[in-house]
């Protein structure tokens, strides 16, 4: 989607975008190695940075967070930034602000616990299930690692079905491997099991 097919879904399906004007809501793209991430910015820090099509993404940020949404690089840039620094082995953590409104209270507790994970390691779904002390829980685990609004940024690509299956990401294989690969040639070992 070019900036000026998003500003013109912007204009439609935003009664209160008024152009120039600052949105309560930042919103835009980012094509980078693993693909187009949609990101979403709200005043409480980053709302959404998914994989799925901008138009989903624009309409549940929409539906659960507020309608007065437009590009605003003031909000997005740093974000891009982080993200771009992330990918070329530059970033091990994150600074920016997470917002986990758009998940649900058990998928909160699961991805906090992911932002423990350090860099650099993965954990299985079994050792979350644990953690949050639910450990007959891995098939609701892995729905609430499934469903993360703020992929990358909250690191669900760190979660393995064992040290020799990689299991699903919302990325897909590829991108899964791929992140793993930054954070281990980044860190100048394998992943290993936190």
């Amino acid at each position: 989607m070019s900036s000026g097919d998003l500003d013109a879904l912007l204009r439609v399906t935003s009664p209160t975008y008024m152009g120039s004007a600052h949105p309560d809501i930042a919103f835009g793209t980012l094509d980078g190695p693993v693909g187009r991430l949609t990101l979403a910015v709200t005043h409480r820090g980053v709302v959404a940075c998914s994989y799925e099509n901008e138009h989903v993404i624009f309409e549940r940020v929409s539906r659960a967070v507020g309608s007065f949404i437009g590009p605003d690089p003031r909000r997005l840039d740093p974000v891009r930034r982080e993200l771009d620094a992330y990918f070329s082995g530059r970033l091990r953590a994150f600074t920016i602000t997470i917002d986990l409104q758009l998940a649900t209270p058990f998928a909160r507790t699961v991805l906090q616990m992911m932002l423990a994970v350090p860099y650099g390691t993965v954990t299985t779904y079994r050792e979350i299930a644990e953690r949050i002390g639910r450990p007959r829980a891995l098939r609701a685990v892995g729905n609430a690692l499934g469903s993360n609004p703020v992929c990358v940024i909250v690191p669900c690509h760190r979660v393995v079905e064992s040290e020799a299956v990689l299991g699903g990401y919302a990325g897909g294989p590829t991108a899964k491997e791929r992140l793993l690969r930054v954070e281990r040639t980044a860190g100048g070992r394998s992943p290993r099991l936190s």
